[in-house]
C-alpha cells in the first residue's frame, strides 16, 4: 500500500504542472477571445467589440478604432486604453481590431506591401461591417492606437482619410519614411509620447524592436503639422510637472497637430493599463491620454466637403 501511495503521490507531482499549466491555457484564451470575425482579403480577421449598454439605435453614434501595439491583442489593448470607460459615459461605439497572427506574434502591417493593403482592407470593410449592423455616425469615425497600432493609425490617415476624422497615437512606431504618406487631406492627430521610451525612441534611431531607425518624434510631429498646413510655430505649455503640450493651430480645416511629451516617460499608455516597468520604462499618472484624446476628437469631425 505504501508503495502505490508513494507512486500515486509521483504521478500527482508530475502531473499537477502539466494541469495547472493547462488550465492556465484556457483562462487566458478565455480572458482574450474575440468576440466577432469576419473573411476579408480571404483571411479570417477578428475583433473584439465594445457597444455600451446605453446605445440608442435612433442616434448617431461614434466609432473609435483603437489598434493594439505589436505581440499583443483586442482584450490586452482594451485594458491598456481603457476605452470602455469612455463609451459608458460618452455614448460610443469602440471596436479593437486584431492583427495577424501568422508564424510570429500578432503585428499590423506598417511596412509598403501586400499586407499593408490587406490590413487597411480589413479595417475598411470591418467599418462597413459595423455601420451596416449600428447607427455609426460616418463624420465620427476615429482611429487610435499604441505602438505598431500608432503607426497603423498613420497608415489609415494616409489611405482613409475620406473615413477617419482624426487619429491618435502612443508611443507610435512609425517604420514607414514621411515620404509615403502622398494624400494632402489634413487629418487632425493628437499624439502621446514619452523621452524615455526604450523601445520606439523619442529623439530617434535604432530600436532591437524594427529593423530601421524610427524618426525623432518631435520632427515626425512638425511633419505631420506641414502636412496640414499649420501655422509652422507651435504654442507649448506644461500641463503637469512632467508633461507638456505642443499643439500646431491656425491649420488647414482646423485640422490641428497636437504632441503630449511625457518627459522621463516610458513605452507606456499615460493614465491607461499598467504595463511591466521593467521593461516598458517608467509610467505617468499626470494625465490621462484616453480622456484628452477623445476630447481632441469630439472637437474634430469629419469636415463637409
Amino acid at each position: 500500500m505504501s508503495r502505490k501511495r508513494v507512486i500515486g503521490a509521483f504521478v500527482v507531482l508530475i502531473t499537477l504542472p502539466l494541469v495547472l499549466a493547462a488550465f492556465e491555457a484556457v483562462s487566458f484564451h478565455l480572458r482574450n477571445r474575440n468576440n466577432g470575425s469576419m473573411i476579408s482579403s480571404g483571411l479570417k480577421r477578428e475583433y473584439l467589440l465594445y457597444v455600451p449598454r446605453s446605445y440608442d439605435p435612433t442616434k448617431a453614434t461614434p466609432l473609435v478604432i483603437s489598434m493594439h501595439g505589436a505581440g499583443c491583442w483586442p482584450v490586452q489593448q482594451m485594458e491598456l486604453s481603457e476605452w470602455n470607460r469612455l463609451a459608458d459615459s460618452e455614448g460610443l461605439i469602440v471596436v479593437y481590431p486584431s492583427g495577424l497572427e501568422e508564424a510570429g506574434p500578432r503585428v499590423w502591417g506598417v511596412g509598403a506591401g501586400p499586407r499593408l493593403a490587406s490590413d487597411v482592407r480589413f479595417i475598411s470593410e470591418l467599418i462597413d461591417k459595423l455601420e451596416a449592423s449600428y447607427n455609426i455616425d460616418p463624420r465620427r469615425i476615429y482611429a487610435n492606437g499604441f505602438s505598431n497600432g500608432g503607426g497603423m493609425a498613420f497608415v489609415l490617415s494616409c489611405t482613409l482619410s475620406d473615413r477617419i476624422a482624426a487619429v491618435g497615437m502612443v508611443g507610435a512606431a512609425q517604420t514607414l519614411p514621411w515620404s509615403w504618406c502622398t494624400e494632402r487631406r489634413a487629418v487632425p492627430m493628437i499624439a502621446f509620447h514619452g523621452t524615455a521610451d526604450p523601445l520606439a525612441l523619442y529623439s530617434g534611431g535604432q530600436s532591437w524592436v524594427a529593423p530601421r531607425p524610427f524618426p525623432a518624434v518631435p520632427t515626425w510631429t512638425a511633419n505631420w503639422a506641414r502636412r496640414n498646413r499649420c501655422r509652422p510655430m507651435p504654442d507649448e505649455s506644461a500641463v503637469a510637472a512632467d508633461v507638456t503640450r505642443r499643439e500646431y493651430t491656425q491649420c488647414a480645416d482646423d485640422a490641428a497637430v497636437v504632441l503630449y511629451t511625457v518627459h522621463g516617460g516610458g513605452h507606456t499608455w499615460p493614465g491607461g493599463g499598467p504595463l511591466p516597468e521593467w521593461f516598458v520604462g517608467p509610467d505617468s499618472r499626470s494625465i490621462e491620454a484616453t480622456r484628452e484624446m477623445w476630447a481632441f476628437f469630439r472637437a474634430h469631425p469629419l469636415s463637409r466637403k
